[in-house]
């Protein structure tokens, strides 16, 4: 029984093979795309649940196709991958809508750990929904259990599933002051074998969606040396 459909895209054709027998392995099906384009066309025909995306790839790089694929889903897992460990890399990865960012070399196991954790987040956003659905209610936002949307005065926000999962312990954890390991942990699993940072980035690309002014936070603020609270002003 296959655990789910990942796309792997990667012009080394050795490493692409590689990634594809640690994940048939554990039980996925795996489709390979050898560049940018052929990922764009492999993603449209196969539907995969989970995307790894190398950074760099001949015709069009992993950042940009990553911010197309985003654009057509919301829900679908992206984990950039690349041989660079420049900080600006896995801040643009995450910002162009990556879930999750590697950098090679990494080990089998921690691929199959961080996929593992992005298929079982994908598998809960998109499950049949609740017959009695919870409605948190901030303020001018309604964060529905259903749906699994958000709105702000009745206007949806387009939300990454990472990002709602964010919203969803803020909302339900108001005016509490919540540590980044903390929210790490809520939403990216207790063996996250990745570095808390992946939380601030996340918070910045969520207050561009839902602050009025989102170099002036009002509703998502930083407690600083800690972490991040969620209040609605009176």
């Amino acid at each position: 029984m296959s655990m789910g459909k990942i796309l792997v895209a990667d012009d080394d054709q050795n490493i692409a093979e590689l990634l594809k027998l640690y994940l048939e392995k554990e039980g996925y099906t795996v489709v390979l795309a050898a560049d940018g384009m052929e990922a764009n066309e492999k993603f449209a025909a196969e539907n995969p649940d989970i995307v790894l995306l190398d950074i760099m790839m001949p015709g069009k790089d992993g950042f940009t196709v990553c911010k197309e694929i985003r654009k057509r889903s919301a829900t679908v897992g992206i984990i950039m991958l690349s041989a660079k460990s420049q900080e600006m890399d896995k801040v643009g990865a995450l910002m162009f809508g990556a879930d999750d960012y590697i950098t090679k070399p990494f080990g089998p196991a921690e691929l199959v750990a961080r996929v593992d954790a992005l298929h079982r987040r994908v598998t809960m956003f998109s499950a049949k929904p609740m017959e009695n659905p919870d409605e948190v209610r901030s303020g001018p936002f309604v964060l529905n259990e259903r749906s699994r949307t958000l709105t702000k005065n009745g206007k949806n926000i387009d939300l990454t599933q990472v990002e709602f999962q964010i919203m969803e312990c803020f909302m339900k954890n108001p005016n509490v002051a919540l540590e980044r390991n903390s929210i790490l942990s809520k939403v990216w699993g207790e063996n996250y074998f990745g570095d808390v940072k992946i939380v601030d980035v996340n918070i910045r690309r969520l207050r561009m969606k839902i602050e009025d002014e989102p170099s002036n936070p009002k509703y998502l603020t930083t407690v600083w040396g800690f972490g991040y609270k969620w209040s609605v002003p009176e």
